[in-house]
């Protein structure tokens, strides 16, 4: 029997796709009106005292260390040490929702809802799991992708991982794409997770192709089918060529048709070089669903974080919202995207100009990665043989293919770099 809670998210979101897509664990998933909403509320309404949080106060303020204290000085320690809302800095959801406007303009005048924080974006997409997969809820995704996609869907949750093929002939397969999305409909429903810049390949679609992305979905929601997109954006606006699509298929998405139900998962970590802050986003669009709606489908994501993390942590939130008002925080990120880009354009002319029968680089345009295909070869193999004859690290994504992460390497490692992966598979084959 559902929790009453439960039921009354549930009956909030009724008519909606988001409800018919939600997994057995979305379904049952609720935001207790326990010790942290009673908490708001004492917050608000608690002038006398407020005897609900158990952090140590003094006057108002929590206390903290003065060794701690004075390593960040210009943080309060309210912004260091307080607990933060479950579903984040109301004050950064505000930013960040302003934030992926302004680089989606697409978006301007579109009803979202407001981003809910979660501590990573590998957080945000286990999230995303809980209220949305199951055993008879499959995950599309391409094939290669990320290895925490299937950890997460097939280990965590117990959904099939269903593939498409991301690349044929060197160019982006979206037949591929299109036809397993029409094989999965047939089951009333389709969950896919796209990944642009995608790890492990770096590859983002161009323009044509992504409107060609919208339309598959657009025809697949007028044929009645309920489609849930992810859209991965963890290394958006890394772009280095000038016919990628530079806005988030989630600004096309959001308001496509009222059977699709889009997810945007983005944040700080690569837009903002901020890695360890451990800091993401989820934000939802659907043609059609309310504000209540919206807030319905919210707190049943905060169901799952108050029911894991309790909330994410405070100072890289408090870091961040002062980042954001500093003037020179562009600037400075376009200095860091321009030495991104800079080592991109010196491994895309290494490897346009040298051949091998063994390996091919697998088509790459934007993000921190480019990846190659192994012909006969054995990843792994290569990965050890460079690593331990050679002294180079790569990452062996699956059995044919092989992941370097240019955004670590210096320009004047690049060409070694490459020259070995060469050299080294040429070895391998004799």
């Amino acid at each position: 029997m559902l929790n009453p809670l439960a039921q009354e998210l549930n009956d909030a979101l009724k008519g909606t796709t988001a409800l018919s897509l939600l997994s057995d664990v979305g379904e049952r998933l609720y935001f207790p009106k326990g010790i942290i909403a009673q908490s708001a509320e004492a917050k608000k309404l608690g002038k006398v005292a407020n005897g609900t949080i158990g952090m140590t106060v003094v006057d108002g303020t929590p206390v903290m260390l003065s060794c701690m204290q004075k390593i960040t000085p210009e943080l309060t320690t309210r912004e260091l040490v307080a607990y933060a809302p479950t579903a984040g800095n109301p004050d950064l959801r505000a930013q960040w929702k302003e934030n992926i406007i302004k680089k989606n303009p697409l978006l301007k005048n579109k009803a979202i809802s407001l981003p809910v924080l979660v501590p990573g974006l590998t957080a945000g997409i286990s999230y995303l799991a809980d209220l949305f997969l199951d055993e008879s809820k499959p995950l599309v995704a391409a094939n290669p992708s990320w290895d925490n996609y299937v950890l997460i869907a097939s280990a965590r949750r117990n959904a099939e991982f269903v593939q498409f093929t991301m690349f044929k002939d060197g160019k982006f397969d979206i037949d591929s794409l299109e036809k397993t999305l029409k094989e999965q409909a047939k089951n009333g429903s389709v969950r896919v997770l796209l990944n642009f810049p995608q790890n492990p390949s770096g590859y983002s679609p161009t323009k044509q192709e992504a409107r060609r992305i919208v339309e598959i979905v657009q025809k697949l929601a007028e044929e009645g089918t309920k489609v849930m997109v992810w859209c991965d954006d963890a290394y958006f606006g890394l772009n280095y060529e000038d016919d990628i699509e530079s806005q988030s298929l989630f600004a096309y998405l959001a308001d496509l048709h009222p059977n699709v139900l889009a997810a945007k998962i983005d944040g700080p970590t690569k837009e903002d070089f901020a890695w360890g802050f451990r800091t993401g986003f989820i934000t939802f669009g659907c043609k059609g669903m309310t504000e209540e709606q919206y807030d319905a489908l919210v707190k049943k994501l905060m169901g799952a974080i108050r029911s894991s993390v309790s909330c994410a942590s405070t100072p890289p939130q408090s870091i961040l919202l002062r980042a954001y008002k500093d003037s020179a925080m562009e600037n400075e990120k376009a200095a860091f995207r321009a030495i991104l880009e800079k080592r991109y354009h010196l491994v895309k002319d290494f490897v346009n100009t040298h051949t091998s029968r063994h390996l091919e680089a697998l088509p790459f345009n934007s993000g921190y990665f480019m990846s190659f295909h192994l012909y006969k070869l054995d990843a792994e193999l290569l990965r050890q043989k460079l690593l331990n004859d050679k002294g180079i690290g790569t990452i062996a994504i699956d059995e044919h293919t092989l992941r370097v992460a240019f955004s670590s390497l210096n320009e004047d490692k690049i060409e070694t770099v490459y020259q070995a992966i060469y050299d080294t598979a040429e070895e391998l084959s004799a």
